[in-house]
């Protein structure tokens, strides 16, 4: 009975998502775009679908959808690029666009994760708040410098070892919050949607100049809440670790190609002048980038140290999972982007920098954050006369130009909103962020206390971080 109202109070929360946020597409989905017809608003259920299934899959029919969610996710993937494929003009190019930003997804996340998996990092710590506290803030800094999936997927092997026997629900959570996702708001490296607003013309240090105070703010008080509920679940933790023990590394050379990863994310001809596209020469749907990456992962699979795969419990699974359910989910929110970006075109002028924050944020949380920022950029761009495809226009923006409206505020702030709330609010959701999904599968392989899809929203991101967002709202976006 407790998981029936679970279900049915988070059932209510979706309803209301999607009735207050996507009413508006209905009207939006009638007329045609500019770029051409939209699609139709129906299209949009096989990812409310494979939405539902991923909370309620795990929950009530477990063994189907272990052995199934391969073909669940594709079957519903094939209906939408059957749809765009054939009933839409210009359907093949959406296609391809979004196959090239599937494989670039995917080249980086399981070359980091395969890397990662060749380090074992040993704490000889016992598990205690002050610890937790520390590994958590050094997690959160170091999303910046090689991505949230780098850092996650690096720290949380280490991070269940030393809570060994004390290890609760919450310490998987407050990692998902802290190191999987608002840690890496700090720089283009730190997460997807800063790494496309630095493509665009975005300063590579506008986002630490601005966000930095936000940042410290959220993460200071997430990791006070964390020690004190850290605090209240007592002593405990894996025996024969020494209270003051040191660190050790095994796999130490996979360093190396964790910064041939970092590096080459920024081989890209928006980053380097001149820089070979393999997308136009040969009509690719990768390039440079993703061959170094997926070569990168194949070498160090197989020069890895086997004391550190063994230590790691190291397999394929996470990875495998977070492939076939975002190629669903990658291809069954092509309607819904396109509805969105639709609307925010139209009514940007309307927006408030509150709008701003607040539909970038709800729609980070269930879709993909990256092309959801792109979405809301040029809405925002659109309210300065600015376009998304001129560099000039971005830095411009990011300046602070004052706006047209009177009483309006600077560009800067609107930029600064939209930076924040695709980062951060997706930690709300599994789906919210890919380190995310990662995170929960390799927890759940150790027989941890992880959440399900559903306790994970309303008991842990509804109560623990809407308030803190709202926080932030009131003080910096609240205009």
């Amino acid at each position: 009975m407790n998981r029936i109202i679970k279900t049915g109070l988070f059932f209510l929360f979706l309803t209301f998502f999607f009735i207050a946020g996507s009413s508006p597409l209905f009207a939006a989905g009638e007329a045609p775009s500019a770029a051409g017809h939209l699609p139709p608003v129906w299209l949009v259920m096989p990812f409310v679908i494979l939405l539902l299934m991923i909370a309620t899959g795990p929950l009530f029919y477990h063994r189907f959808w272990e052995r199934h969610y391969p073909g669940v996710a594709t079957g519903l993937a094939a209906i939408v690029v059957a749809y765009y494929g054939f009933m839409i003009e210009h359907g093949l190019h959406i296609l391809e666009h979004t196959l090239e930003e599937y494989l670039s997804f995917i080249a980086l996340i399981s070359s980091l994760f395969v890397v990662s998996g060749g380090i074992l990092i040993r704490i000889e710590r016992r598990g205690a708040p002050l610890v937790n506290g520390m590994l958590l803030l050094f997690g959160a800094a170091l999303s910046n410098l090689i991505g949230t999936t780098g850092a996650s997927m690096l720290l949380i092997r280490p991070f269940m070892r030393i809570n060994e026997g004390r290890l609760k629900a919450f310490h998987i959570v407050f990692f998902i919050f802290i190191v999987s996702n608002i840690g890496g708001g700090l720089t283009p490296i730190g997460d997807p949607p800063l790494f496309l607003g630095f493509l665009k013309g975005v300063p590579f240090f506008w986002v630490i100049s601005k966000v930095w105070l936000p940042w410290s703010l959220t993460i200071a008080v997430l990791v006070s809440i964390f020690m004190l509920l850290d605090f209240r679940a007592g002593k405990g933790g894996a025996t024969g670790r020494d209270a003051k023990g040191g660190i050790s590394i095994t796999g130490g050379k996979n360093f190396i190609w964790l910064g041939v990863i970092i590096v080459s994310v920024f081989l890209d001809p928006a980053v380097i002048s001149g820089f070979p596209s393999l997308q136009e020469i040969f009509r690719l749907p990768f390039g440079i980038r993703e061959l170094i990456m997926f070569g990168v992962a194949f070498v160090a699979y197989r020069t890895a140290d086997p004391d550190a795969l063994g230590g790691n419990e190291f397999n394929f699974e996470p990875i495998r999972e977070v492939s076939f359910l975002f190629i669903g989910i990658f291809a069954t929110m092509i309607p819904a982007l396109e509805l969105i970006g639709a609307y925010a075109a139209t009514h940007a002028a309307e927006f408030s920098v509150t709008t701003f924050y607040w539909m970038t944020g709800a729609l980070s949380g269930v879709l993909d954050n990256a092309p959801t920022y792109l979405n809301f950029l040029a809405g925002a761009l659109g309210k300065f006369g600015l376009d998304l495809a001129d560099p000039g226009d971005i830095r411009a923006f990011a300046s602070g130009m004052a706006s047209p409206i009177e009483g309006d505020v600077s560009s800067g702030i609107y930029l600064m909103a939209i930076s924040v709330a695709s980062v951060f609010f997706g930690a709300m959701t599994y789906i919210g962020n890919a380190p995310n999904f990662m995170v929960k599968n390799i927890a759940a392989q150790t027989g941890a206390d992880v959440p399900d899809f559903l306790e994970y929203v309303y008991k842990y991101s509804l109560p623990l971080l809407i308030p803190v967002f709202a926080v932030l709202w009131f003080l910096f976006f609240n205009y």
